[in-house]
């Protein structure tokens, strides 16, 4: 039976989503809204490797530059590059690419862990960097692929703010609603399972290599999603979207948001534009690295699980407190049974947190 929270949180946020556009102008629309949603699939492709795979990848700006580039060079553009074929050929084209180049960096990283899998996922992340600016025939060199345009769905144009603000969110809550049926089925406990004792897996008869690769697979399919809306959403490709400050940029989301969690992604983005798009005026551009860093660093001491951990905390620090005349809190009201039925839910929904 689903807690009566999750259905809060997610009516909340569907009523928020079918709000906003009636409350926000173009730019709010555009600019903190729609780019936050795009964010939030590139730094929830991360999280959900991290709860579904336990592997930290630098790598997941290369995949959504993968379906990026791909939609750029095969379907229409104004640079004069690819066949130009057109976008009902082109999307899943892009949407493959993206999950082969996801299937090879897990077949690289399965056999590694923490900080080696960090350093083989940093360094494909910059390879790929450096082979989209020094390559003209495909990718564009420097000046990339430009004259992307977004499509039309049943005659409806996606040019325009709403309609396209609507596909993100359609796409944001497919990719949630997916992410907790995973959770439930044995295919997501196990890798649930793998993200935190790949030993007991391996023990059980899995092979960990292989649910480690197909986790690979499946974030692509998020990062890809967000690499195809983030080149209709900019018009164009380059490569200082898949640079290194953007790999820093997603890694700084998910963590700001809380990490393992979709929603906290969404959280994470939304932080992070606000300050791009207002702290600037008042400290200056040059200063805004200096800005998000002290940000972090402040979210990260008050509470290491990001934005989303911050509720939880204030729920444990509620409960601590005493209640009543005489001192009574809820934690003492507990009888012997309930940490441990506490911790059972705990684990049986561990596998659905990332989407709640």
């Amino acid at each position: 039976m689903k807690p009566p929270r999750a259905w809060i949180g997610a009516i909340a946020g569907g009523a928020a989503l079918l709000v906003i556009p009636l409350v926000a102008n173009s730019f709010w629309l555009d600019q903190i809204v729609t780019q936050a949603l795009c964010l939030s699939l590139v730094a929830g492709s991360l999280s959900f490797l991290i709860r579904f795979g336990g592997q930290v990848s630098l790598a997941q700006v290369a995949i959504v530059g993968a379906a990026s580039y791909a939609l750029a060079y095969l379907g229409p553009n104004s640079s004069g590059l690819g066949p130009h074929w057109s976008l009902a050929a082109a999307i899943p084209a892009a949407l493959l690419a993206a999950v082969l180049v996801a299937t090879l960096i897990g077949m690289l990283a399965a056999r590694t862990r923490g900080i080696y899998c960090l350093m083989i996922t940093l360094a494909i992340g910059v390879t790929f960097f450096y082979l989209a600016r020094q390559n003209y025939s495909i990718f564009g060199g420097f000046r990339g692929i430009a004259g992307i345009r977004r499509p039309e769905i049943a005659g409806l144009s996606l040019a325009g703010s709403v309609p396209f603000y609507a596909l993100c969110a359609t796409v944001a809550v497919l990719a949630y609603g997916a992410i907790r049926q995973l959770g439930r089925t044995p295919l997501g406990v196990a890798l649930t399972a793998l993200a935190t004792n790949p030993d007991r897996v391996e023990a059980a008869g899995y092979d960990i290599r292989y649910l480690r690769i197909l986790a690979f697979a499946l974030s692509g399919v998020m990062a890809g999603s967000a690499g195809i809306l983030l080149a209709w959403f900019h018009g164009r490709i380059s490569p200082g979207a898949v640079d290194v400050s953007s790999i820093i940029q997603i890694l700084v989301i998910a963590v700001l948001g809380g990490m393992g969690s979709l929603p906290g992604a969404l959280l994470g983005a939304v932080l992070y534009l606000l300050l791009e798009n207002f702290a600037i005026d008042l400290i200056g551009a040059e200063r805004f690295n200096s800005l998000i860093g002290g940000v972090f660093l402040v979210v990260m001491v008050a509470s290491p699980d990001g934005l989303l951990g911050l509720s939880k905390r204030s729920a444990l620090l509620r409960n601590a407190l005493p209640l009543g005349p005489a001192g009574k809190s809820p934690s003492s009201d507990r009888s012997p049974s309930q940490p441990g039925a506490a911790a059972t839910a705990s684990s049986a929904n561990q596998g659905s947190e990332i989407a709640g």
